[in-house]
């Protein structure tokens, strides 16, 4: 899974705790998890605002 995998990651973020509400992360621990991922294989410096933004974005699609 790489960073651009928006939705898939999204999705798994939602499956690690589904009872986490996403609007309450911040972007650092919301990284440092992603990067814990059992499929994550990505740089992990390969991330920026944007794309944190948008798998958060999902996230909460996925939440709600």
């Amino acid at each position: 899974m790489k960073w651009t995998d928006v939705q898939r990651i999204a999705e798994e973020l939602y499956d690690r705790d589904p009872d986490l509400n996403p609007v309450t992360v911040r972007f650092t621990d919301m990284h440092q998890w992603i990067c814990e991922l059992e499929d994550f294989d990505d740089d992990p410096e390969g991330s920026n605002e944007q794309i944190l933004e948008a798998i958060l974005m999902k996230w909460i699609e996925e939440y709600e």
